[in-house]
């Protein structure tokens, strides 16, 4: 199969997926850095040159303790609303029933709204994807300690291709961390280069697929012998870290996590930063566009720079 198709609509497809093949890669078409490399921007260029060749890109204590108290408190106070955690933004873990994931949560909290245009972080993503930047999706992860469920391998791109409409490989997502990440509680694994191949999978997307796949994920997800020739040729890292640091990874790497049997809950805030000239277009699957809380669509604006 050509690096690039037409799903039913007619329209170009330069990442096609599921779509009754079996697995295969396809080579990036896209740049990893889309700004010119004049200059380094806000990130160094021993930095730049890490997050080219690795694909992402870790920021130890990027936060101070007091800003990452309030945060954690943010946390808290989210979790513990129980109008919020009737509502569809929440995903429960498949088995206790404890929270998994909150979506949305630069709409429903106007401390995290402010900390997504946070210089710091809207900058840098600014800078790495040459545009103007709008959250294509945000959401906590709790992973609470002891039935906190693994997150499978997965390509965020290949998703948010096929199911959101996605066009290019031109986002990027940071994670926040607001408590330690351990060796043991389930940090974020990753594999180093892989964001250079598109890892397109087998099957079809069911209908209503996200209902399950945010709980687990089941299609979508690499085959086995893909995964292990990513992993051969670039290993895997955890992104073990402190709190109030800032993980950067590119839309397109492979990445995941184990589940969290530990008594040390890992949370973590993700903000997907899309670049507003690759704004989402009809999905490229025979499916309906997923909500608007996993999807950033109807209402799309960049934004808002701060001093």
């Amino acid at each position: 199969m050509s690096a690039s198709d037409h799903n039913s609509t007619g329209r170009e497809d330069h990442y096609p997926s599921r779509q009754g093949a079996a697995a295969h890669f396809v080579e990036r078409r896209d740049p990893t850095i889309h700004a010119p490399l004049l200059n380094h921007g806000p990130l160094s260029s021993q930095q730049l040159a890490s997050y080219s060749e690795n694909g992402f890109l870790i920021l130890d204590q990027l936060f101070a303790a007091q800003e990452l108290e309030q945060l954690q408190q943010e946390l808290a106070r989210l979790r513990d609303d129980s109008q919020l955690r009737q509502s569809p933004e929440a995903i429960t873990e498949p088995d206790s029933g404890e929270l998994r994931s909150l979506f949305r949560i630069h709409q429903s909290s106007d401390r995290f709204r402010q900390l997504a245009q946070d210089p710091r972080l809207a900058e840098i993503a600014r800078f790495l994807l040459n545009d103007e930047v709008y959250i294509h999706q945000s959401r906590l992860n709790y992973k609470p300690g002891f039935r906190g469920k693994e997150f499978y391998w997965h390509s965020d791109f290949e998703t948010w291709h096929v199911e959101d409409g996605m066009p290019r490989m031109r986002a990027l997502s940071m994670s926040i961390t607001l408590t330690e990440n351990l060796p043991h509680n389930g940090s974020l694994m990753l594999i180093p280069g892989s964001h250079r191949l598109f890892a397109a999978c087998e099957g079809q997307t069911p209908e209503n697929h996200y209902e399950k796949s945010l709980k687990k994920q089941e299609y979508g997800v690499p085959s086995d012998s893909q995964l292990q020739q990513l992993a051969q040729r670039g290993g895997i890292v955890t992104a073990t870290c402190k709190p109030g640091s800032v993980i950067i990874f590119d839309c397109n790497v492979m990445h995941g996590s184990n589940s969290n049997i530990s008594p040390d809950p890992r949370s973590n805030l993700f903000f997907v930063y899309n670049a507003l000239s690759n704004r989402v277009q009809a999905p490229f699957c025979d499916r309906p566009a997923r909500p608007e809380h996993i999807c950033s669509r109807s209402t799309i604006t960049a934004l808002r720079r701060t001093d």
